[in-house]
C-alpha cells in the first residue's frame, strides 16, 4: 500500500523513492510484522486460553511426557503469524502485483483450513480434528485456482515448465501436467510442514529459514541482471515476493518469542498449513520447486518417516521408527526435547544453503 500511495510521488519528494526499493520494504516488513507479533501475542494468547480452557488435546499414544509438560497449552497460535504477514505485506508490498494476491489467496486459504481442523479439535477435545477428504479436498481446491492464476500471470514461456537446478536455464515443459504437479509442491510443502509441527520451536525456525532463502530467490529470479548472470529463468515481478518473505520472517520471530521451549502458545494446523501452502506456492511462481525440496529438506524428512512407518507397518507389521513423525522418533530414544530441536534446526540451516548454493552451481 505504501509503494501505491508514495512511490509515484518520489519525482516531488525525494525520500519516497526508497519506497521504490524491494530491499528497503522487505526489510520494512520484516520489522513490521515483528513488531505486529510483540503487540498482539499477549492478548491473543490470553484470549486463546480463556476460550479454549484445556487447550490443545495431547495425543495419548505419543511420548508420555507430553500428557504432563503440554497440557494446557492453547493452539491456533497460526493466528499471530497470519495477521502479522497479512497486515505487513498488504503495508509494504506493491498491491498491483498479481503475485502477492496469489501468495496471499494460498496462504489465508490453507489457513483457514487449518483454523477448521484446531477448532474441532479444541471443541472435541481430540487429536482428530477436520475429516482427511474435506482437509485434503480444500488444500486441493485452493492449490488448483492459485495454479491456474500463476499460470495465466506467468510469461507463455515460462507458465508450464519446471526448472531443474544445477542446470543453467533448464526448463521442462510439462503442459497440462503441470497443474497436479504444482498443487502437489503446494499441498505436499503445506502438510510436511505440518507433520514437523510437533515440539517447541521445532517448526517456527525451519519455517523462518525456508522464507529467508525464498525471499533471497525471489528477488534474484525477479532481477533480470541477475538471473542472467546466474543462468537461472528470470521471471517478471517476482522480486516483490521478497516483501512477502521478509514479512513471513519477522512474523516467525515474532511467534518463536511466544513459542520457545516451554511454549505459551502452538501454532497449530492454522500456522503450519498456512506457512507450508506459501512455500510451496512461492517455489512454484519462482520456479524453483525442486529446490524447495533442499532448501525444506527437513519437511521432507519428517514426511517421508511417516510415509515408511505407514508403509512398513501395513505390509509387514513392523515399524520402522519407534514413532513417527521423526521427531518423536528420537523423544522414545530419550533425547532430550532442546536437543533434538537445536539438532534439527542445524539441519535445516545446511539444507537451505545447500539449497541456495544451487543458484550458483550450474
Amino acid at each position: 500500500m505504501l509503494y501505491n500511495i508514495l512511490a509515484p510521488l518520489s519525482d516531488e519528494f525525494g525520500l519516497f523513492n526508497l519506497f521504490r526499493y524491494v530491499t528497503f520494504r522487505t526489510g520494512g516488513a520484516i520489522m513490521t510484522a515483528l513488531v505486529v507479533s510483540f503487540l498482539i501475542g499477549p492478548a491473543m494468547i490470553r484470549w486463546l486460553k480463556v476460550r479454549q480452557g484445556n487447550g490443545q488435546p495431547i495425543r495419548d499414544d505419543g511420548p508420555e511426557w507430553h500428557l504432563t509438560a503440554k497440557v494446557g497449552t492453547p493452539t491456533m497460535g497460526g493466528f499471530l503469524i497470519l495477521i502479522a504477514v497479512t497486515l505487513s505485506t498488504l503495508l509494504w508490498a506493491n498491491l498491483s502485483n498479481q503475485f502477492v494476491w496469489i501468495v496471499l489467496l494460498v496462504t489465508l486459504g490453507f489457513g483457514m483450513v487449518g483454523c477448521a481442523d484446531d477448532y474441532i479439535k479444541v471443541i472435541r477435545q481430540h487429536h482428530s480434528g477436520l475429516p482427511g477428504r474435506i482437509k485434503l479436498g480444500v488444500q486441493l481446491l485452493v492449490g488448483a485456482v492459485a495454479t491456474i492464476w500463476v499460470m495465466n500471470a506467468l510469461p507463455t514461456e515460462l507458465a508450464s515448465g519446471i526448472s531443474i537446478p544445477f542446470f543453467k536455464s533448464v526448463l521442462i515443459n510439462f503442459g497440462w501436467m503441470f497443474v497436479p504437479f504444482a498443487v502437489l509442491v503446494m499441498v505436499g510443502a503445506s502438510n510436511a510442514v505440518n507433520l514437523t509441527d510437533g515440539l517447541d520451536g521445532l517448526a517456527i525456525v525451519p519455517i523462518m529459514i525456508a522464507a529467508a532463502c525464498f525471499g533471497i530467490i525471489s528477488y534474484l529470479v525477479g532481477h533480470s541482471v541477475f538471473a542472467n548472470y546466474l543462468h537461472v529463468n528470470f521471471v517478471p515481478g517476482t522480486g516483490e515476493l521478497a516483501v512477502f518473505c521478509g514479512a513471513l520472517v519477522g512474523a516467525s520471530l515474532g511467534f518463536l518469542w511466544f513459542n520457545a521451549p516451554p511454549a505459551m502458545v502452538f501454532m497449530g494446523d492454522t500456522g503450519s498449513l498456512s506457512a507450508g501452502g506459501a512455500l510451496g506456492v512461492i517455489s512454484v511462481i519462482t520456479k524453483h520447486e525442486l529446490v524447495l525440496a533442499i532448501v525444506g529438506g527437513l519437511f521432507v524428512l519428517e514426511a517421508v518417516s511417516v510415509i515408511v512407518q505407514v508403509v512398513s507397518y501395513k505390509t509387514t507389521g513392523r515399524r520402522v521408527f519407534r514413532m513417527a513423525p521423526l521427531h518423536h522418533h528420537f523423544e522414545k530414544k530419550g533425547w532430550r526435547e532442546a536437543t533434538i530441536v537445536i539438532r534439527f534446526w542445524i539441519i535445516a540451516s545446511i539444507l537451505a544453503l545447500a539449497g541456495l548454493a544451487t543458484l550458483k552451481l550450474r
